[in-house]
């Protein structure tokens, strides 16, 4: 019950400073752009047009999910400790725990709320155009929102570890915005180099599914471009997809793990933490 009262403060406070409001614009804007540019040329290549959405918006989620995740939660712990309201908060009957807890739901539900509407008006837009939609399609569309809420929650709870074991708020941002650059940019660029200096001598099958699910962008890529047969096929990667030995269940599993792993050290963080 403290948890609760805790997320829907947080909810009340991101609706207060506009945060629900900013990111839902956001990402409506965007879809709806990559929507109406991308899908005009599936008529007649025979594509449908939601598996081109899908794949814009999927790369579109990967660069500005995480970004947003970490712009609302990177000073949850620290911030409230150097405002002194965290320790107000404390001296009430609730536990650490619950405290992260709350601010995690909360913010998870700010990022669901404006994911699920501003890329579901992408897909009601596409809907009122005219365009035909299968349930081959929604069941991908339906899946790629849910695992973008997913890769959100990954970088709240980084947030979170991070905002519990700095100092201050600035190092936060800064510690934040370099693990952004690292998780989403520069790995992967490491990761092509050195697969284009191997040649496939050294680096196994196996081994690459091993580094890929170490990053929880690559997870996320692979569930949604190579997870449904209509999707990986527009999106070039229908040969990864039979090559991979990574199902669609386990690549949820791991994006799951990739969530509890640094909540739970958020946790312990915060709670050997003083203020």
């Amino acid at each position: 019950m403290n948890a609760l009262i805790i997320a829907a403060k947080e909810i009340h406070q991101a609706i207060r400073n506009r945060w629900v409001l900013a990111a839902t614009l956001l990402l409506a804007g965007l879809a709806l752009s990559l929507t109406f540019l991308g899908s005009v040329p599936t008529g007649t290549v025979g594509v449908r047009a939601l598996d081109v959405v899908i794949v814009s918006l999927s790369s579109l989620t990967i660069f500005l999910i995480p970004l947003i995740a970490l712009l609302i939660s990177h000073d949850a712990i620290i911030g409230d400790m150097e405002r002194g309201t965290m320790l107000l908060l404390l001296s009430y009957p609730v536990a650490r725990w619950q405290v992260l807890f709350g601010k995690f739901v909360g913010h998870l539900v700010v990022l669901a709320f404006a994911t699920c509407l501003g890329y579901g008006i992408a897909a009601a837009a596409l809907i009122a155009a005219g365009s035909h939609i299968d349930a081959d399609s929604l069941t991908a569309f339906a899946a790629m929102i849910g695992s973008s809420v997913l890769l959100g929650a990954i970088f709240v709870a980084i947030g979170y570890l991070v905002s519990a074991l700095v100092r201050d708020r600035g190092t936060a941002a800064g510690v934040c915005i370099g693990l952004w650059l690292l998780l989403v940019l520069i790995y992967d660029m490491a990761l092509l180099g050195v697969l284009a200096l191997d040649q496939g001598r050294n680096i196994s099958a196996t081994a690459l599914d091993a580094l890929l699910l170490l990053n929880p962008t690559d997870v996320y890529r692979l569930f949604n471009l190579t997870g449904f047969a209509n999707v990986s096929t527009f999106a070039g990667m229908a040969g990864l997809a039979q090559s991979t030995t990574l199902s669609a269940g386990v690549l949820l599993a791991t994006l799951v793990l990739w969530t509890c792993v640094p909540l739970g050290f958020a946790a312990l963080a915060f709670s050997w933490r003083q203020l």
